[in-house]
């Protein structure tokens, strides 16, 4: 498995394992299995309801803690009682309660939406507490990501944001590049939209290396150094999803992707003002 290295030095596994709309009573049996295939990196969310199961799955699987990297985020806070601030160290503590763990290496900002910045504030103190290794952000444009630099002491680590071959966020890269902001996708195979597993391209690239779609496009993340996160409940396509480390593509091949981007996302828009109320109306 091949490893970044964030802006403070911690080590996180290139590949990891996305339990996002996993069901809590099913999420603890894939993690187990992710990690018995050799994954070493969980990511989950408060969001997602399931990380009591992910926890669980930690313990069950006899591997030392210190080997496992392990992603939770914050959602959106509201100050309905104390600061946000606050409710931002008590969410935090909730987290690691529900995962039975004394720390976390990575904790995001879920969404660009609310007073973000004063859980930026309250997340740098749980970074210089070491209750948290690392400390970043999701789904933020390069507007709201150069923003935030600008205006604290800690610059996020890394920046999950929607990144497949339809939407390949090229230009957000070269800014967190030059930021010093890792990249990582979710939604690495846009869930299987727009017709991506059987997209002519891929298969043909696919072909060639005797290889699946999944395992081209998750080829093709790692060569760009993006992180991602795959998600399967199946243990041989969880086991497929890591077999990616003995072929690489050609420049050519990296060409024949590039030519897929059509710009916009499969998902969501986070400027979309109705999605932004959405979003916002979904309480902790």
């Amino acid at each position: 498995m091949h490893d970044v290295t964030l802006s403070n030095g911690v080590e996180m596994p290139i590949l990891g394992f996305g339990v996002y709309q996993i069901p809590p009573e099913e999420t603890q049996a894939a993690v187990e299995a992710a990690l018995a295939a050799g994954y070493r990196h969980v990511d989950t969310a408060a969001g997602y309801g399931n990380e009591v199961a992910v926890g669980a799955a930690i313990r069950a699987s006899g591997i030392a803690r210190d080997e496992i990297f392990v992603t939770t985020k914050l959602w959106i806070q509201h100050a309905r009682t104390g600061s946000v601030e606050d409710n931002t160290h008590r969410a935090f503590d909730a987290s690691l309660h529900r995962l039975g763990l004394d720390h976390v290496d990575l904790y995001l900002i879920h969404q660009p939406l609310g007073d973000y910045y004063a859980e930026w504030r309250a997340m740098q103190r749980i970074l210089a507490a070491g209750t948290a290794r690392a400390i970043g952000v999701s789904n933020f444009h390069p507007d709201r990501l150069v923003d935030l630099i600008d205006h604290n002491e800690v610059a996020p680590a890394v920046n999950q944001i929607e990144t497949h071959p339809f939407h390949q966020r090229e230009a957000d890269q070269a800014l967190m590049r030059e930021r010093g902001v890792q990249i990582e996708s979710w939604g690495p195979f846009a869930e299987g939209r727009n017709n991506l597993f059987t997209d002519p391209v891929l298969g043909a690239i696919g072909q060639t290396y005797d290889k699946s779609v999944a395992q081209v496009v998750l080829r093709w993340l790692v060569q760009r150094e993006v992180v991602a996160i795959p998600k399967s409940v199946r243990p041989d396509r969880m086991a497929e999803n890591l077999d990616i480390f003995d072929f690489s593509l050609s420049d050519d091949d990296m060409a024949r992707i590039a030519t897929l981007e059509d710009g916009s996302s499969q998902f969501f828009d986070h400027r979309d003002p109705a999605m932004v109320s959405w979003l916002g109306s979904r309480h902790d």
